[in-house]
C-alpha cells in the first residue's frame, strides 16, 4: 500500500491560516482587555480602546513573533503590555499639568479596577515598582487584577497559584501600595 502524497502548498496553507486564527484570538484578548480598561476611564480620555490594543500588541510583537508557553503567560505578558502603554500615555499627560494634594488609596478591599487620574496611575506605578523589588509575584498579581481586571480564580489559574493564596497575596500587596501612595513607610521593617 502507498502512503497519500501530501501537497507542500496544501500544507503550508493550512498553518498559515492556523497562524492567522491564533493571531486574531490573541489580539481580540488583548482588544477586550482595553475594552475593559478603558470603559473606566473618564469620558474624554485622550487613548481609545482600539489605540490602546494597538500600541500593546506592538510591544508585544513588533519585533517579531512571541511563542507563550500557555494562555496564562500571555494574558499576563499581554497585561503587562498594557499597563505600560497606560502608565506611559498618563506620564506624557503629567507633564503637562501640575499635579498635587493627597493621593487616597487606590485598591480598596473589593475593587478590582476603577478610574484614575493621570497623577494616581503614576503615584500606583512608582509603588508598583517598589513592590516589584520587594516581591514580583506580587506586582504581577496586581497588574492582572487591577489593570487586567481578573478575577482572584482567573488571576490564581494565570500564576499557577491556589485562589486562597491569590486571595492572602492580593491584601498584602493593597496594604504594601496603600501605605506606599500615603506615603509611610510602615512595611519597611
Amino acid at each position: 500500500m502507498t502512503e497519500p502524497r501530501r501537497d507542500p502548498q496544501h500544507t503550508e496553507a493550512n498553518a498559515t491560516a492556523a497562524r492567522d486564527l491564533a493571531v486574531a484570538a490573541l489580539y481580540g484578548e488583548i482588544r477586550r482587555i482595553a475594552r475593559n480598561l478603558m470603559r473606566e476611564e473618564r469620558s474624554n480620555h485622550t487613548l481609545a480602546p482600539t489605540a490602546l490594543a494597538n500600541e500593546a500588541w506592538l510591544r508585544l510583537f513588533g519585533d517579531g513573533p512571541l511563542t507563550f508557553a500557555n494562555d496564562g503567560e500571555f494574558l499576563a505578558a499581554a497585561v503587562s503590555a498594557l499597563r505600560r502603554v497606560l502608565v506611559e500615555h498618563g506620564r506624557r499627560r503629567a507633564a503637562h499639568k501640575r499635579g498635587g494634594g493627597r493621593i487616597e488609596p487606590l485598591l480598596q478591599p473589593d475593587q478590582v479596577h476603577a478610574p484614575v487620574a493621570d497623577e494616581r496611575l503614576l503615584a500606583l506605578e512608582e509603588a508598583l515598582t517598589q513592590l516589584a523589588e520587594f516581591d514580583p509575584g506580587k506586582a504581577k498579581l496586581v497588574e492582572l487584577r487591577f489593570f487586567g481586571g481578573m478575577s482572584v480564580d482567573e488571576a490564581a489559574r494565570v500564576l499557577g497559584l491556589s485562589p486562597r493564596t491569590v486571595a492572602r497575596d492580593w491584601r498584602v500587596a493593597q496594604a504594601f501600595l496603600n501605605a506606599r501612595l500615603r506615603g509611610s513607610d510602615d512595611l519597611d521593617d
